[in-house]
């Protein structure tokens, strides 16, 4: 059983962090239309709550001190933060880890990566936490980064060119108060193809003369 609870905080206000994050959001809205910043302000509150609790998740209270930013109704928030996956309505652990497990990732080996992160929690069902509260797992549909599939997400950064022993080194690191440079986990360079470059290998002028 996870340690962590689905508790409902009572009461919830934007920090001095948040609100300086507010003020540059909605100076990009005309005041007529600043209820267009609903995403961005969820994202706000979500990340007010991982500095304060240590999990990224958007409670009621949260929700609706957006709303009263914002000058709409409660509800409009709400319809919002439970659409998208990436708004957390529940706490979940210190770590999200997020499986891509369609068509490009599954063909690259996302099984082995949904696995492994089985094996090296200890999580047996998706969407669980594990004991120690670190881990929370989710599967997700595409992330667009198909080219170095398969992808394991951790809380906004992607890991590219995972199998099951570099994903289990992953999250052993993680487990130790590590965090890896994010992006492919094989060597290569971006998206390039395994094994470097094949095409525009030498550097040339520009041909001005």
């Amino acid at each position: 059983m996870s340690t962590v609870t689905n508790v409902q905080p009572d009461h919830f206000e934007f920090d001095e962090i948040s609100e300086g994050e507010i003020a540059t959001i909605l100076a990009k809205y005309p005041p007529e239309r600043k209820a267009s910043g609903a995403l961005p302000l969820l994202y706000v509150a979500q990340n007010q709550m991982k500095r304060q609790t240590g999990s990224a998740w958007v409670p009621t209270v949260a929700m609706d001190a957006v709303a009263r930013k914002l000058e709409v109704a409660p509800i409009r928030i709400y319809e919002v933060a439970t659409f998208y996956f990436m708004f957390n309505t529940k706490p979940i652990g210190k770590y999200h880890l997020q499986v891509c497990t369609t068509t490009s990732c599954w063909l690259r080996g996302s099984d082995d990566v949904l696995s492994a992160c089985k094996k090296a929690t200890g999580i047996h069902n998706i969407g669980a936490t594990s004991e120690d509260g670190l881990f929370t797992l989710s599967e997700v549909e595409c992330l667009g980064a198909c080219s170095n599939a398969p992808i394991l997400q951790v809380d906004n950064d992607f890991f590219e060119d995972l199998d099951g022993p570099r994903t289990e080194a992953l999250i052993e690191a993680l487990k130790r108060g590590e965090y890896p440079e994010p992006g492919p986990t094989n060597g290569r360079h971006g998206a390039e193809p395994e094994g470097g470059r094949r095409v525009l290998l030498e550097e040339t002028g520009s041909g001005q003369g």
